[in-house]
């Protein structure tokens, strides 16, 4: 796994050319594909497991994965379970370089980095993810925020934070404090220490907005997850806010500042120790200045300062929830516990659905909150919730005893958290809740379901019951359960290596194993007393093995390019891309599915072509069943795509369980493994009805003493059809052993190696390389995303045991020259023999349009669209439609420029470029009827465009590309599969066309040609 990401050498020697496809040789022993769920190892059996997931879809990862918990509150009960299964369906694959990502949304959303993550919780994902068994998760997360997509850069935009220029600062986040929470449970210091210098970076990248001045951060407070918050009202800007120093982010900084000198110590050399206090230093100076500055201290409490017009540095009146956070992280001085006198008053922040996010007091309290969407001005937020529960855990339990608030009060607010999270009397969390009233406020449909914005597992386990992570060999427990509770467990925590379960048992009745608070680690008993009071019980460390990297081959989260899914039939409100996406849920909306119901045949297949012919083992396949018209398949039949095309069952099927089952993957273990570049999956009832499948996955176990990479040393991620070009590979091992490699291209494509070599001894250290050069068909659709696969199996006497691989993708790029065939040249210099076919779009007036200066112009003075249809028929091959703008109006929102096809305003697929965004996408629409993200490609891409700019968009067998050529170089902006929604015929039928839209002003264009692919 991770192959792109930390394996990081490539090797080949043997060329497989588009499809391999005969079975590998048997693996043995060592080959078969690893656990599908990691091993729980010795524990306590107090609790019935299946009892407590009655419903729930692959009960077997619950069970390998989280704690038990026994509540006497089965409101708090039902709501922990339940925020798993949420978590559950947060997790996403993205593939082998990033891996696993945790999700806010379950659909992606427009402002997300690569792969779908948003930073703006992922404190909250590893809090609540660190008490998972299985490392690979969050391992595979922290590293995309701090070493893969999530450290990437972004635009500098105001859609997507102005102020920052990498995703893992487009919002606020705790990045070191949570990792440093994360080892405090799994143990494993090693992880997180190797991090150390991305941490670092992390931290000191928030430097621009630090004001020296006031040894304070500033930050927008949208980009704090807060908009339209009490203190943004009064700005000029309600929406974003104006810029002000925020008891957030500074205490994040403080928190991340204290967790790296945490591990610069556990590292502990004494360059890391100076460092750390250096560190240490910063925190201090941080937690003064914002007692300073941010502290009011006739209002007892921490409050926004803005920072420009505000040269008094003068508080606003009104508390916000954020005043809590502080305590989150350990920085608010015992001193300034009265602040939680706020938390429980019924003028402050005190709801039956709360907290509030501002004091009701406040004049501002849920202003606007039924206007749209995403008011922080006194609804309840369950991300807000989710800290100020855990700050008032460790208040409780970390601070001197104080007045103002009790563990009673925890309670309370826990209970009313999880009343919360209903809806229709069942478990549900979207992303705002009115405080006084059992509903939502912000739940949108297709969009809100599940939020993962929030904490519930981690305030349960480390709050409600106690369980105080400790860096060092033991574990605090300290439960701030009621009084009145008789009894509660929770059973096998994966903590520091062992098995750590609690029970409290008042008289010994419930449990069966004595009165009294018990602990037992891997299942014998190591601790009992008599009540409840706080206890620290020695762990001495067990095993925390890293589980084996493994990659699904079939995983595309981006529904774009390759592996590419497609079906004999599909309900028009599904798709099968949505069985490859990376995630794994059975929920109706937002659904991630590929059904057939509807289809009038009497069996159905859903295939993927890999693009790349890669090693399938471990297939995974989860049906779904509604109950309904939807049922779980009675058989299946498994197939694999041969050298010569056709299809052919899977041979040395070993499949877990033998028929289908409803609710848990159903696994076939393919031994010998079996090297190919499509499968197909034909499943089928004995009646004849539909059946649907969530996720088909296809894993593949690498080794992680392997290192393999591809080197893109001739810009393979550019190549022209017909092109060759040279790419090299590496391969390096931490042993020695024996490897074979293997280059595998998609069909018609071509390589020959220029340094060969058969099965390659490694010897550590010593890295083999080698090198091929590659060609890509002449007739390879411009626009090709195809992917260019290295295979290393590594050989045990001669027999492959396990596969690692690197993978590049491959870019059939744009070039005018490979379209040489005329077809339509406009230069706007003098009257074309035909006219264009002009219509309005979006129920506006056309705008004026006359040609002067060897231009055409289009004038507005109110927003007004056009579509101009060219004078010719659409060439039978591949074209080209190119567009040089020479002026925009300079006016918003429309100011924009479309090209394509089309018959007209309610038939055209046109991608556009707005210039008032700088942001690039497409329009879809047959008969008057408008499509979405699946034939549009999605939106939206950032684009800069500069004077003599052109514009392209090449149309192609039922798929468009849109380019953007500066300075003679052509940049891919979007791939518009507009073959999902328009037939291939009757797309035929539509002409070259480009369009206007803008609201005022003047827009000019330069230039619009045609040409097809061939020669001059």
């Amino acid at each position: 796994m991770r192959s792109l990401r930390r394996l990081c050498t490539v090797l080949t020697a043997i060329v497989t050319l588009a499809a391999p496809m005969a079975p590998a040789a048997s693996a043995g022993a060592k080959a078969g594909p690893p656990p599908v769920y990691p091993d729980v190892g010795p524990g306590t059996h107090l609790l019935d497991h299946a009892g407590k997931l009655p419903g729930f879809t692959d009960p077997g990862w619950y069970e390998a994965n989280i704690p038990f918990v026994d509540l006497p509150d089965k409101t708090i009960e039902d709501t922990y379970y339940y925020r798993w299964r949420t978590f559950k369906e947060a997790l996403k694959y993205t593939g082998p370089k990033d891996g696993w990502i945790v999700s806010e949304f379950l659909g992606p959303v427009g402002y997300s980095a690569p792969g779908g993550g948003i930073d703006a919780a992922a404190g909250h994902h590893l809090y609540e993810g660190r008490w998972l068994r299985d490392p690979r998760y969050l391992d595979d997360y922290v590293d995309y925020w701090l070493r893969g997509s999530g450290a990437g850069a972004k635009p500098a935009t105001d859609g997507l934070n102005e102020n920052t220029t990498d995703w893992a600062h487009e919002y606020s986040f705790w990045a070191a404090d949570a990792v440093l929470a994360r080892a405090s449970v799994d143990g494993r210091w090693n992880f997180a220490v190797d991090r150390i210098p991305e941490l670092q970076r992390q931290w000191a990248a928030w430097s621009p907005q630090f004001d020296r001045q006031l040894g304070l951060y500033w930050q927008v407070p949208v980009w704090d997850a807060m908009e339209y918050t009490a203190s943004s009202y009064q700005s000029p800007d309600p929406y974003h806010g104006g810029a002000g120093f925020r008891p957030t982010l500074n205490a994040y900084q403080y928190g991340d500042a204290m967790a790296i000198a945490d591990l610069l110590r556990r590292r502990g050399t004494a360059g890391d120790r100076r460092l750390a206090d250096r560190y240490e230093q910063d925190a201090r100076s941080l937690r003064a200045n914002q007692d300073r500055y941010l502290w009011d201290g006739g209002d007892q409490f921490y409050k926004h300062v803005m920072r420009d017009g505000n040269p008094a540095r003068t508080r606003i009146a009104d508390r916000e929830e954020m005043g809590f956070v502080p305590w989150y992280f350990h920085m608010a001085p015992a001193g300034a516990a009265a602040a939680w006198a706020q938390v429980t008053d019924p003028a402050g922040f005190a709801a039956p659905f709360g907290p509030t996010t501002v004091e009701r007091r406040s004049p501002w309290f849920m202003h606007d909150a039924l206007v749209g969407c995403c008011r922080w001005s006194g609804p309840s937020w369950p991300y807000a919730t989710s800290q100020t529960l855990t700050a008032l855990a460790n208040l409780l339990t970390d601070y001197p005893a104080q007045p103002y608030v009790s563990a009673q009060d925890y309670y309370a607010m826990l209970h009313g958290y999880a009343l919360t999270q209903r809806k229709n009397g069942r478990p549900y969390v979207a992303e705002a809740h009115y405080p006084d009233e059992d509903r939502w406020l912000y739940d949108s449909p297709g969009h809100s379901e599940d939020y993962n914005h929030s904490t519930f597992d981690d305030l349960v386990l480390s709050g409600l019951l106690g369980i105080r992570p400790q860096q060092g060999d033991d574990v605090r427990i300290a439960p701030l359960v009621p009084s009145t509770w008789d009894h509660f467990a929770v059973e096998n925590v994966p903590y520091h290596g062992r098995n750590l379960t609690v029970a409290w048992d008042r008289d010994g009745h419930v449990y069966g194993q004595g009165a009294g608070l018990s602990v037992w680690l891997d299942g014998k008993l190591v601790h009992r007393q008599a009540g409840l009071t706080a206890v620290d019980v020695p762990v001495r460390p067990g095993r925390t093995p890293d589980a084996a990297p493994v990659v699904d081959d079939l995983a595309n989260v981006n529904h774009t390019g390759f592996p590419a899914a497609s079906a004999s039939y599909t309900w028009h409100g599904d798709a099968p891309a949505n069985a490859i996406d990376g995630q794994d849920f059975a929920l109706d909306v937002p659904s991630t599915r590929w059904t057939t119901y509807g289809s009038p045949n009497s069996h159905d297949w859903l295939a993927v072509d890999l693009g790349a012919a890669t090693d399938v083992s471990d297939v995974r396949i989860s049906f779904y069943d509604d109950g309904g018209g939807v049922r779980t398949p009675d058989s299946y039949q498994l197939q694999y795509r041969a050298a010569d095309g056709s299809w052919a069952d899977l041979p040395g099927q070993h499949r877990d369980p033998q028929t289908p089952v409803r609710g848990k993957p159903n696994r076939v273990v393919v031994q010998p493994p079996v090297r190919t570049d499509g499968l197909r999956i034909l499943p089928s009832r004995v009646d004849g009805g539909a059946v649907g499948i969530t996720a088909l996955q296809s894993w593949r176990a690498e080794d992680d003493r392997l290192s393999v990479e591809l080197q893109d040393g001739a810009d393979l991620t550019s190549i022209r059809p017909g092109q060759t070009v040279e790419i090299g590979g590496s391969i390096r091992a931490t042993q020695p052993m024996t490897v074979r490699p293997a280059l595998t291209l998609p069909r018609g494509w071509t390589a020959q190696p220029v340094r060969a070599a058969g099965d390659v001894r490694l010897t550590p250290g010593k890295p083999v390389r080698l090198r091929w050069r590659v060609s890509a068909p002449a007739d390879v659709p411009v626009g090709t995303r195809a992917p260019v696969r290295l295979l290393v199996a590594v050989l045990d006497h001669g027999t492959p045991v396990r596969t690692s691989s690197d993978v590049l993708q491959a870019e059939v790029r744009f070039d005018p020259a490979d379209f040489g065939t005329p077809v339509w040249d406009d230069d706007f210099t003098a009257p074309q023999p035909a006219a264009y076919r002009i219509g309005a779009r979006f129920g506006e007036p056309l705008p004026e349009l006359h040609q002067a200066d060897g231009a055409l112009v289009a004038s507005a003075s109110r927003q007004s669209s056009a579509v101009l249809v060219a004078p010719v028929a659409a060439p039978a091959g591949d074209f080209a439609v190119l567009l040089e703008p020479r002026a925009f109006a300079g006016a918003a929102p429309e100011d924009s420029v479309l090209l394509g096809r089309a018959a007209g305003p309610d038939d055209l697929a046109l991608a556009w470029y707005n210039n008032n965004f700088r942001t690039s996408g497409a329009d879809v629409r047959a008969a008057g009827r408008d499509y979405g993200d699946d034939a549009t490609g999605g939106c939206c891409a950032t684009v800069t465009w500069s004077s003599g700019d052109r514009f392209a968009v090449v149309s192609s067998r039922g798929t468009m590309t849109s380019w953007l050529g500066h300075q003679g170089q052509w940049q891919l902006l979007r791939t518009i599969p507009v073959g999902t929604a328009v037939d291939p015929a009757r797309l035929d039928g539509w002409s070259p066309a480009i369009g206007l839209r803008l609201t005022t002003g003047q827009l000019t264009l330069d230039r619009l040609t045609v040409v097809a692919r061939g020669p001059a």
